[in-house]
């Protein structure tokens, strides 16, 4: 292949700040000359990987169990291993560590531990948020403005600040988080309702776009169910978990 070799100069510009700004624009640097040759050495092929080792050492599974699942891999997406080994090990890693934590998360159980989250979580938590762009101003909601991510979790923030039967409700922070197979989880609100006016008094929520669960990815799926599994655990009927994706939609559960 043809490669171009050029060589530059420096003008020397002694007139102090200007000789900042043609440094800045290119303008103190000259072609003094260039020209092309051509490049005979190739890309180098010598670097051997262990595959198998390798998604043994990432994965925790058996070199068997690594094998049974290669040989599983079609041969269009296998042959990209030669393309681009290192991509291919990583990418198969994080494919496996994923369906493993899945499998993990259909039998998963919690107990009840003498912990508890102290309520600094709130006071302590340092919200930053634009007015009108990432931050609206509540009435029923823990802080004075509440700060959303998307447009789904605004609207639904307004609808629990003029919903009647909302007695208060928090944005949860960071912070707070529920401990499963596949990493942290956070829901997104935690809702007191007034006595009477629904069946269920507490409520904490995930808030989704679309409902439909093949629109969630996976592993935020495998997470949910974790969730439910928790709450159900160390509530019972006292607490309710669930996704919804408007204010309707929870008010149909909870009125149940």
């Amino acid at each position: 292949c043809l490669i171009e070799s050029a060589l530059f100069g420096f003008t020397q510009n002694w007139a102090g700040s200007r000789s900042k700004d043609s440094l800045l624009s290119g303008e103190a640097f000259s072609r003094i000359y260039s020209g092309f040759y051509e490049a005979s050495a190739a890309v180098s092929g010598s670097v051997k990987y262990d595959l198998i080792g390798k998604l043994v050492a990432e994965t925790g599974l058996t070199r068997k169990a690594v094998v049974s699942i290669l040989k599983g891999i079609q041969k269009p997406v296998f042959d990209q291993f030669k393309d681009n080994p290192e991509e291919f090990i990583i990418k198969a890693a994080r494919i496996i560590n994923d369906e493993k934590a899945t499998a993990v998360v259909e039998h998963i159980t919690y107990d009840i531990l003498d912990e508890r989250y102290n309520e600094t979580i709130f006071t302590d938590s340092t919200i930053k948020g634009k007015l009108g762009i990432s931050a609206i101003k509540t009435n029923k909601h823990l802080y004075d403005h509440v700060v959303y991510g998307s447009d789904n979790e605004r609207k639904f923030a307004e609808e629990l600040d003029a919903g009647r039967e909302v007695a208060v409700y928090v944005k949860l922070p960071d912070s707070f988080y529920i401990s499963t197979p596949l990493g942290r989880y956070n829901p997104d609100w935690a809702i007191a309702f007034y006595e009477g006016a629904v069946k269920h008094i507490y409520f904490v929520a995930e808030t989704k776009g679309a409902m439909r669960s093949i629109q969630l990815r996976e592993i935020e799926e495998a997470k949910i169910r974790c969730a439910k599994v928790h709450f159900n655990k160390i509530s019972g009927d006292n607490v309710v978990y669930d996704v919804v994706d408007n204010y309707r939609t929870l008010m149909d559960i909870i009125s149940k």
